[in-house]
């Protein structure tokens, strides 16, 4: 009998034994975090490679106690996750059968502690080559990902157990002393504080703000063709015009009653704008929160279903995307390539880019180039192709990712832009139009964010001619206060400020959700009582560090430790030195903060003692003061002064659904189960006489729209004061 190892050229150190002639190649094992991901890995490689999930992570610190020794250099004790001891069984038994084994987890900082922990409790060699890592799930990636098997990357796992352990410090040292000093249940978080601190200063602007009356003149005029334009007033004697209230405006009006117009000023030119660049993951939240109303939590989760693997048939398991963590904006050479290709046979080699794409985001000190952008797998697989295999919200956003990824490979937009200058008197309008003279990108991706802005057509002018009036039109307006956030310019600005990270965002959100110091009304990010509580307790002792500035620094600092260089341990000494001396002060200067609950009239029919209002999950509701021996609960129904259009007898309440969303509904359910998403305006349509109207809110505004599907009734409310001549 005869036994040898021979150590494969590709470095994949795979034996082959013979016995009497017989071979047999080893058996390797991949361990993967998810089934899906294990499913679609396990049909690229050959029948000597077994494929298992660890489902997540193994070994973290226990939720039970602090676990990070601080006396003794930030010590930290991991245990096994609760629940998992049968698959860490499951695990060994199937390493201990394997010859070789890759640890395939995600690749970024979380995966590499993922494959970390793994090799612990695998007992595996420390400076073996078992960390296999690729950015998309493809037959190719998945083969040369084994081909070039590392060791573990100790600098990124430092990087991640520098943010568990500084998240464990605030997390379980602030909480407690808010639930000794204010109420048991919140909690405070170094990244989550100040997501809520952005919030609350953005509702302090929006409460102070001090509106302030204004108003503009757009004048109708018809050219020789006695075609009609707009155009806008702009100065007076060369000097920009601003006009406060309705005397100065009908003073205007009054000068240029006998006013001539002519064109004085004709400017015409050609305007390119350029693709956008590809998907990042907070763009990518960004978008698909604008343009498919998904929230940041489930863009996420479908698109790591897309990443993980779909099954199309008869091909399988597949990945359609790259991974979906990341805010690089780089692509691969052979990404390009493929781009390229599909875009001149399907459109032209006019509209493939002219120039070098960018792979450099603007403004972002933080940026993490370890992954590309995100982008399809395969742009062969147009969403069409695939669209029968994949859900609804699937296939809306592996559409959204396929577009947006081919149009940042595409040629600009190309427009012609005219400028005209109108004098009328000492006074001068302005007029502009574009025309699209050719597509480019815009073929297949509409990035336009408002369509208010969209410049039109402009009708045939030429230099010093004279133009007919034809009406004029001022408007009074009102400055307005900033926007409140919503999840899309929140995750913008966290992004821009450098907060947080690309795998953080969701969580952020969620958290501050789930505690109640925020909620979503219409897209929209408003305060509760507990949340502008918590966030003035923390900024007046914790300012500091609640800080955007404090928190973007740790950001850069955790960057610097997965490059090398700083070491963790640093860092954390740095922040606690500052940290610690906060609580101590904190703990003496905050005294006990009482919540007196508001107590109604409304009396608990079980027990006779009256309802007081109280927080929960989903918002308020009352609950009997005699708690806990009475447990009666009932929701607060808040009534908006409208009859229920269905059934004629109940009023008409605002509800809030699980997941936070307002929507209306009457308060004689389940009599009657009447209920919209949009608010009744108590009117019926004045065209059709059959449907209601409802509040229809959107990026340009506010309008009152009719029910009734075959009925286009339409009227705007955004409450702006017109008057003509």
């Amino acid at each position: 009998m005869s036994l040898y190892y021979k150590i494969m050229e590709d470095n994949t150190q795979e034996k082959i034994i013979s016995i009497r002639g017989n071979f047999f190649m080893t058996q390797t094992l991949v361990i993967v975090e998810s089934p899906a991901k294990a499913k679609t890995i396990k049909k690229y490689l050959g029948k000597n490679y077994s494929v298992s999930a660890s489902m997540g992570h193994v070994r973290d610190l226990p939720k039970s106690q602090f676990a990070v020794d601080i006396e003794n250099d930030f010590a930290v004790k991991y245990i096994n996750i609760r629940g998992k001891g049968p698959l860490i069984k499951e695990l060994k038994k199937e390493a201990k059968k394997a010859d070789r084994v890759f640890l395939a987890s995600d690749p970024d900082r979380e995966g590499e502690a993922i494959a970390w922990h793994l090799q612990y409790i695998l007992g595996l060699d420390p400076d073996s080559k078992c960390r296999v890592s690729f950015n998309e799930i493809t037959k190719d990636a998945v083969k040369n990902a084994i081909k070039e098997p590392r060791a573990i990357d100790m600098n990124r796992v430092d990087a991640q157990q520098a943010r568990r352990v500084l998240d464990r410090i605030v997390g379980y040292q602030l909480s407690p002393l808010l639930w000794r000093k204010v109420k048991k249940g919140l909690s405070a978080g170094r990244v989550q504080s100040v997501a809520l601190r952005l919030i609350c200063e953005r509702e302090k602007e929006i409460l102070d703000f001090v509106p302030e009356e204004y108003w503009s003149l757009d004048v109708t005029l018809k050219n020789h063709e006695k075609k009609s334009f707009q155009a806008k007033l702009s100065k007076k004697n060369k000097k920009k015009i601003e006009i406060k209230n309705k005397d100065e405006m009908d003073g205007i009006l009054s000068e240029l009653k006998e006013a001539s117009y002519a064109v004085s000023s004709l400017k015409v030119m050609n305007r390119k704008k350029n693709a956008p660049l590809p998907f990042t993951t907070s763009v990518l939240q960004q978008e698909a929160n604008r343009k498919l109303n998904f929230t940041a939590k489930k863009t996420m989760r479908l698109a790591q279903g897309l990443y993980e693997g779909v099954q199309l048939g008869r091909a399988g398991s597949i990945g359609l995307i790259t991974y979906m963590r990341t805010d690089s904006i780089r692509i691969s050479d052979q990404a390009k390539q493929q781009a390229e290709t599909y875009i001149s046979e399907n459109y032209g080699e006019n509209y493939l880019s002219t120039g070098k794409v960018s792979t450099k985001k603007k403004g972002n000190r933080n940026v993490q180039d370890a992954h590309e952008a995100i982008r399809p797998t395969y742009i062969d697989r147009d969403p069409e192709s695939v669209k029968k295999y994949l859900s609804k919200d699937e296939y809306r956003l592996y559409k959204l990712i396929w577009s947006r990824f081919l149009a940042s490979q595409m040629s600009a937009a190309e427009f012609e832009v005219t400028n005209a200058e109108i004098s009328a008197g000492d006074y001068l309008f302005t007029a502009s139009g574009s025309v699209n003279v050719f597509k480019g990108y815009q073929v297949l991706y509409d990035d336009v964010q408002d369509t208010t802005k969209d410049e039109k057509e402009l009708s045939k002018l030429s230099l010093e001619e004279q133009l007919t009036y034809v009406k004029n039109d001022p408007k009074q307006h009102f400055t307005q206060p900033p926007p409140r956030y919503t999840e899309a310019s929140l995750i913008k600005t966290m992004e821009e400020k450098g907060i947080g990270r690309p795998s953080t965002y969701v969580a952020i959100i969620e958290t501050i959700t789930v505690r109640n110091y925020v909620y979503r009304e219409k897209k929209s990010f408003y305060t509760t009582e507990i949340g502008e509580l918590v966030n003035e307790l923390l900024v007046q002792n914790f300012g500091d560090i609640i800080n955007v500035d404090f928190t973007a620094q740790l950001e850069s600092d955790l960057d610097r430790i997965e490059d090398g260089e700083r070491q963790w341990k640093d860092v954390l000494r740095q922040f606690y030195d500052i940290f610690s001396e906060k609580l101590e002060i904190a703990e003496k200067n905050i005294g006990e903060v009482k919540i007196e609950d508001e107590i109604t009239d409304i009396i608990c029919e079980k027990c006779g003692k009256p309802f007081a209002i109280k927080m929960g999950r989903y918002g308020k509701f009352l609950a009997c003061t005699g708690f806990p021996e009475c447990r009666n609960t009932r929701p607060l129904l808040e009534e908006i002064g409208v009859a229920c259009p269905k059934c004629g007898k109940g009023q008409v309440v605002k509800r809030r659904s699980k997941k936070g969303r307002v929507f209306y509904g009457c308060d004689q359910y389940p009599e009657c189960e009447f209920v919209t998403w949009e608010k009744p305006t108590g009117e019926k349509c004045p065209s059709c006489g059959e449907g209601y109207l409802v509040e229809h809110v959107t990026k340009n505004g506010v309008s009152k729209i009719c029910t009734n599907k075959e009925c286009n009734y339409k009227e705007e409310i955004n409450g702006e004061h017109n008057e003509s001549e």
